[in-house]
């Protein structure tokens, strides 16, 4: 079944065309990235297997033209790999929020719209592009199921005392304000992933997953659920991020708000995009940069990289406690992928486990490898994240039971 997935951003639009044969055979026909949408003049990125990269600026308004950009550069005779829309069987999306009420996959119908339109509060960012990432395919392959794959799906087996916040009750009925943790796609397939790779049983096992990028977050996967995750109400909880705090005392807000007179918005800006690694160090929000500054002797540079370190020791720990031991500790993710010296800092504050590091295999480089030594009480791995292989698993799973 060949399936385009799309994960729409609100300037923005990654795909990948796959072939699924079934859940682990496929052949990734094509990926690629426009960039720029709405703004005076956009751009598409798009590589199919065996061809030569493809880009091309143009105007691209709205999610709708982007879509459109995207068919035309898979239909290309010279850089594409269809010969004919009518190859495109399903689509699949990358949804960032359903809310209380979504705990899988779903295809997308009149009511899950409402529902994707509806958790648009809740995930403002993310929410209304993907909904026009949806309705945009709907006009131009009105006759192909489409699928969508939510975020939050994974931590809904969460337990209430995990997710609920200390405020009054009412906000909870009223708002729906509560944890629902972020990167589930991630989480999911990374300690499916690890455990098979680690040769644990899943549905018997106490995994922790890091998926550590520019966006981060860890989650306690117990037996293969979800029982605690570090993201909450939005992807603005929990961890250092590259330009996101993280979690801070609520009262700051309010303080600075009154000290410095800025509105609910500017605040909200300041801690989405002005803050995190960037706004401790001033140097950058990506970590080889900061890496490198710190390398050069920036304090600050130093101070950043050590909190996040910090925290990431912290909650593995947290989470050992929640689910009274941990089997496998699983990084993933661009940091959490390639950055083996902080790999190596975690590592050295969890000999009170038991982990027994192998600080040669940290230095190599690869999409699946072991971390500690044979004897090691506790695994730890590296596993490269492919939400896009889940997203398209999900579709293919639920397109082909419908037509059944």
């Amino acid at each position: 079944m060949i399936i385009l997935v799309l994960n729409c951003g609100s300037s923005s639009l990654k795909y990948q065309l796959l072939d699924m044969k079934n859940n682990d055979v496929y052949d990734l026909l094509a990926k690629g990235l426009v960039e720029r949408i709405g703004m005076d003049m956009g751009c598409v990125k798009h590589k199919a297997d065996g061809k030569d990269q493809y880009m091309k600026e143009m105007p691209i308004a709205d999610h709708t033209v982007a879509v459109k950009a995207v068919l035309d550069a898979l239909l290309d005779p010279t850089y594409g790999c269809l010969s004919t829309l009518e190859d495109v069987e399903a689509v699949g999306h990358r949804v960032l929020h359903g809310g209380p009420t979504i705990f899988s996959s779903k295809l997308v119908d009149e009511q899950v719209e409402a529902i994707i339109d509806k958790c648009s509060d809740l995930g403002p960012l993310h929410n209304p592009a993907n909904l026009k990432g949806i309705r945009a395919v709907k006009e131009v392959l009105p006759e192909v199921p489409q699928v969508a794959v939510f975020d939050t799906a994974f931590h809904q087996t969460m337990p209430a005392y995990a997710y609920i916040y200390a405020l009054p009750y009412e906000y909870y009925e009223k708002y729906g304000i509560r944890k629902y943790g972020f990167h589930g796609t991630s989480h999911r397939y990374v300690s499916a992933r690890a455990a098979a790779f680690a040769g644990l049983d899943l549905s018997n096992s106490r995994i922790i997953t890091c998926h550590l990028g520019n966006g981060s977050s860890i989650s306690a996967v117990e037996n293969g659920k979800c029982i605690d995750t570090t993201m909450g109400l939005t992807p603005l909880d929990g961890l250092t991020m590259g330009t996101r705090c993280g979690s801070i005392d609520p009262a700051v807000v309010t303080w600075i708000q009154m000290k410095e007179g800025k509105t609910p918005q500017e605040m909200d800006t300041m801690m989405n995009k002005k803050s995190g690694l960037l706004g401790i160090s001033g140097v950058s929000s990506d970590m080889r940069d900061m890496s490198a500054a710190a390398n050069e002797g920036n304090v600050r540079a130093k101070l950043a990289l050590k909190k996040l370190t910090h925290e990431i020791i912290k909650y593995i720990g947290a989470y050992t406690a929640e689910m009274n031991g941990v089997d496998l500790i699983v990084f993933t993710g661009g940091i959490g992928e390639n950055n083996a010296r902080l790999r190596r800092r975690i590592a050295e504050n969890l000999a009170y486990l038991g982990v027994k590091f192998d600080c040669e295999a940290n230095e190599h480089k690869a999409d699946e490898m072991m971390l500690t030594l044979p004897e090691s009480k506790v695994k730890m791995a590296v596993v490269a994240t492919n939400e896009e292989l889940v997203i398209a698993r999900d579709t293919m799973h639920i397109v082909l039971n419908e037509e059944e």
